[in-house]
Formats: C-alpha cells, structure tokens, sequence
C-alpha cells in the first residue's frame, strides 16, 4: 500500500499535508464535507457528489468495510478525505476494504487530515475549489477556474432502463442522477419504475404513458439545465409530479422561481425540517449546494417545508397542477426515514387524481 504524503491545497491558499490511498494521481474539485456518521458507500457512489471532493466530518471511516450498498453503478465523487481510514473493517457483509474499494474506481483518497479543521474552513470561508497533488501548488490557476460543469448530462442513464413489476403502476423516473433508492422506495409500493436520461423530451416522456413522474436527485448548477427546465414546463399539469433535491429545484426555475448556491449547503443524515401543515419538525438526509428561493414563488405555489435550522425552502406544494415537490432525501439510505410518507402521498396524488391541497 501507498502511504506517501500527499498535498491538500485550498482556493484560499491553505495548505494541508496527509497520506494517500486509494487511486494514484492528482486531481482538482469543489471542497464540500458530509456529516453522515454512516453510509459512506452510500455518499460515495451518490451521483450528486459529481465534481466534488468530500471530506468525512466523522473521523473513523471504513470500519465496517465495503457494503453492497451503493446508490449508484459507481463512485462519482472527485476525491474522498477521511480523518483515519479502517484497514481491518468487521462486518459480516463486508467485501473488502475502503482502499480496495478506491484503488478499483479509480478515487483518489487522503487520511491523516485534521477534518475538523477543515470543516471550519468551508464552514467560515463557504465551499471552495481544491486540489490534491502529489507536490506543493503553486501555481493556483486550475484551482481557481475549475468549475462543475455538464454534471447532469454526465451521470445521467443513457437509455431507458426499467424496474419492477410491468403490470405496476407505471412511473417515469427522470434520471438527474437517481439514487437507486428513489427507485427501490417506488417499487416498495407496487410502481413499475422507467427511468429515463436527462436528455429526454416532454414528448418522449408523455409517449411512455405514465401515471406519474418523479423528478429525481442530480449534481451541478441547476440553472446550467435549460433543456429540462423547458421540458418540464410542458409536463406541468399533465400529470402528478414529485420532485427530490435537483428535481426541486428545477421545477422551482420551471414555474418561474429562482435559486440560488449556499454557503456551504447541507450535506448529512440530520437536517431539521419542518412541516408548515402540522408543525411537526422531521429529521432528514441532504445532500445539495443550492436553494431555492421561496419568495420568487409566491402566489404559484405554497411553502411546505423549511429547514428548521437556517430557514431555507425545504419543500413547496404546487396545488393546481397535481405536484410537490422537497428538498430533502424522503429515501435516505443510510439515514433517516421520517419522510417515507411523501412516497405515499405521491401514490395517493396519483390514485386520486385530486390536487395537493
């Protein structure tokens, strides 16, 4: 194994210096960090870390192995920043080593960082570019022009791929870089999931003859997807709509809202959410670097959800057109699964036909 230094540097100019594992080679992404304690497979293969290097704010990571718990085909992650890595995991699913697991997908990986310092960087500082290299940076101008670009396009399924029982209900699953368990809440339910690229039309959708349409996760900017947003006010009102994370966003830009990039966004297993219709407060898995602005839709649709704890839009209703939409992960995996319900609503919209009033 390569346990050789390695160097991390900051947009900012900060430098740290750890060790290696993982896959060789230097590499240049957005600086973002992740609380979740558990589900590092799980972050690791999210398609919404696309362009990103993620550091671990949980400090012993690797401990019960590789799981086959990945939410995608692959990791999509730039680079991955633990403070100590576990080489002798213990679980009984266990399938090898988190090294291991890089080395084969080609992830560069540091250990040996004080993540706690670094997470008071991005904290005070807000997300930023950077970069790991095998010598010192000095020359800071990849750093500083790098920008996540194309993502949805990148990491979105290529051609129509289809999921559980045919004779299900039928759900058009737009793939903005879907989790799988998105599709797994779905099927749990009795919905025959077709999962569409990004780069299909309202048409094509529309010709698969669904029952409803889930708008699902994805990385990036989300006003860098003109097409979609284009698409998606076609589909409006002509069928029941869920959207998760990107999805919300993008129908949000769709009816005319604005969004716009956080800080240093939420990204964790413990975000407060609360329900404006009952009061009650959810505990809830996130993963994004925007918001959507819930001033900039007033009067088109109602404010469902916001984040207990900065009072960012969390979720809206879209009462006239059959459609809602959250910010947050109601099918975290790992994480909490206090929002399950919003699945059965969205089964419900769909059976009743009726409006989210």
């Amino acid at each position: 194994m390569n346990n050789g230094k390695v160097y991390l540097t900051l947009q900012n100019g900060k430098q740290f210096v750890g060790y290696r594992f993982g896959a060789e080679g230097d590499v240049v992404g957005e600086l973002v960090f992740t609380t979740g304690m558990t589900g590092y497979i799980e972050t690791l293969t999210d398609p919404s870390y696309y362009g990103q290097i993620v550091i671990q704010t949980f400090p012993l990571i690797g401990n019960y192995g590789v799981t086959p718990d990945n939410e995608s085909k692959k990791p999509w992650v730039s680079a991955y920043i633990v403070r100590e890595k576990c080489d002798t995991p213990s679980n009984f699913r266990c399938e090898g080593t988190l090294d291991e697991y890089l080395k084969q997908y080609g992830v560069i990986g540091i250990y040996g960082i004080d993540t706690r310092e670094l997470t008071k960087i991005v904290r005070e500082a807000g997300v930023m570019n950077a970069a790991i290299s095998s010598k010192p940076i000095k020359d800071m101008t990849e750093i500083n022009n790098y920008r996540v670009v194309n993502a949805v396009k990148t990491v979105s399924a290529k051609e129509v791929e289809y999921f559980g029982d045919p004779n299900g209900r039928k759900i058009a699953v737009w793939d903005f870089g879907a989790k799988k368990n998105i599709i797994r809440s779905l099927i749990n339910r009795g919905c025959y999931c077709m999962k569409v690229p990004s780069t299909y039309t309202a048409e094509e959708i529309l010709a698969l003859n669904p029952e409803g349409l889930m708008l699902c996760n994805g990385p990036g900017d989300p006003t860098e997807n003109v097409e979609i947003i284009e698409n998606l006010r076609k589909l409006a009102g002509k069928l029941p709509i869920f959207g998760i994370c990107l999805g919300h966003q993008l129908f949000a830009l769709a009816m005319g809202g604005k969004t716009k990039k956080m800080k240093y966004g939420h990204r964790g297993a413990n975000q407060p959410v609360k329900c404006i219709a009952n009061g009650r407060v959810y505990i809830s898995s996130q993963n994004h670097g925007y918001e959507v602005i819930s001033s900039s839709l007033e009067g088109v649709g109602q404010l469902s959800f916001y984040n207990a704890n900065d009072g960012t839009c969390e979720g809206f209703d879209y009462p006239d057109i059959n459609a809602f939409t959250v910010q947050f992960h109601p099918e975290a995996c790992g994480g909490p699964h206090d929002a399950g319900f919003l699945f059965d609503k969205f089964m419900k919209n769909i059976t009743e036909g009726k409006f989210n009033a």
